[in-house]
């Protein structure tokens, strides 16, 4: 009888260890921020200038992080992009003289990867900083447009709001700046699977005679600027 209490009583301790095990690793590798995005944007298409980084209009939008490990982190966001561009703005002479303009809004929601070049380990209070690199995929909300150039002027209109997939891709780098506190800075590029958003290309079949430009090159829009995100979660526990 002895015997067995001393199996039961050794059985039980590695159990609430393993247990113990368990939830210092879950707890040490999930740890959780949520934060703002602030910044600007602009596009790269048909219509504008084709200057690759060229922020000339706002976006914002909300940041959640699922940090899997000190080097990557699931990552989800929404966010609001206004794009705007100007024929009159861009080097090319032809995109001059044709003198088109377009405003449109993006709404789109985010999920992706995030990987940091070195170790980030949010539960030392050490300043860390590190370089990371972002890839995902997007659902992309727009109005499609399209232009009416009546020789002497064009007037952009509205067709019909609807969505498409984007790819988003992000370079930036990000710090602790307190125990709790996480600043970034990013240049993130989406290449989208539509070419309607600065109204080269609409999708309806009775506007066909409204397209122009390159219909083998789909739009671009860039966003770049500043994360701020809070972090929470429990910290390891240590067992006895």
């Amino acid at each position: 009888m002895l015997y067995l209490h001393a199996i039961f009583k050794t059985m039980n301790r590695l159990f609430l260890s393993l247990i113990c095990l368990i939830s210092f690793t879950a707890a040490k590798a999930q740890i959780h921020e949520i934060g703002v995005f602030a910044g600007g944007s602009n596009f790269v298409g048909d219509v504008g200038s084709m200057t690759y980084l060229k922020p000339n209009e706002f976006a914002y939008g909300l940041i959640y992080k699922w940090n899997k490990s000190p080097r990557h982190s699931w990552r989800a966001s929404i966010t609001n992009v206004k794009i705007t561009a100007d024929d009159d703005k861009s080097k090319d002479e032809r995109r001059k003289q044709r003198n088109y303009d377009f405003e449109n809004t993006i709404k789109e929601v985010s999920l992706g990867l995030e990987f940091n070049f070195f170790d980030f380990n949010l539960h030392e209070l050490k300043r860390q900083i590190t370089p990371y690199v972002f890839l995902g995929l997007n659902y992309t909300h727009y109005n499609g447009l399209y232009v009416v150039d009546n020789g002497t002027t064009a007037d952009t209109r509205k067709d019909s709001s609807h969505g498409t997939l984007s790819i988003p891709m992000a370079v930036g780098v990000k710090s602790n700046i307190t125990p709790h506190l996480v600043l970034g800075f990013e240049i993130s590029p989406r290449y989208t699977f539509a070419d309607d958003i600065d109204g080269s290309f609409p999708k309806n079949d009775d506007l066909k005679d409204f397209r122009f430009g390159n219909i083998n090159s789909n739009d671009w829009y860039i966003v770049s600027g500043f994360t701020l995100t809070y972090t929470f979660g429990n910290k390891p526990c240590y067992c006895d």
